[in-house]
């Protein structure tokens, strides 16, 4: 049988589960805006995820849901991304591997350029930025400074 829009409709009515339809009465499926959205939405997803009884509908609103949610963490580390400096991220990257300035200064050639580097009063060269992602074992753009376009 080929199924007309008449058909698909009426098959996609009748496969909607109520247990489908009370998750998006309790949580809407929409795109999140806001950290309140995004903190209703993981309380849902807590509930939900890694139960092994969860009904096709239940597994149909958990996999949307989850990609709502995954949507805007996405688009809000890319925000926050955007706002940080090279020296931002360079500072970051030391406090996750559990370095300081001297460390850093043995990566780059001396601590003092270190200290420039993390003051902000020195820039970045090709070859610190090389050095970096090599002991960071990150993408070297990371490091480049775009303003408004990063």
């Amino acid at each position: 049988m080929i199924a007309t829009p008449t058909t698909s409709r009426k098959r996609q009515k009748q496969e909607v589960s109520k247990d489908y339809l009370k998750l998006v009465m309790e949580c809407p499926l929409r795109t999140i805006r806001s950290k309140d959205d995004h903190a209703a939405a993981m309380k849902v997803l807590d509930g939900l995820v890694g139960r092994e009884d969860l009904s096709e509908g239940q597994l149909d609103y958990v996999e949307a849901l989850a990609h709502f949610v995954a949507d805007y963490e996405r688009e809000s580390l890319n925000k926050h991304l955007r706002e940080l400096t090279p020296s931002d991220v360079v500072r970051h990257l030391m406090e996750a591997n559990g370095m300081n300035t001297s460390d850093l200064g043995e990566v780059l050639g001396g601590r003092g350029l270190a200290s420039e580097v993390l003051s902000g009063k020195r820039g970045l060269s090709k070859t610190l930025i090389r050095k970096l992602s090599r002991r960071f074992r990150v993408n070297p753009s990371l490091f480049l400074e775009l303003g408004a376009d990063r």
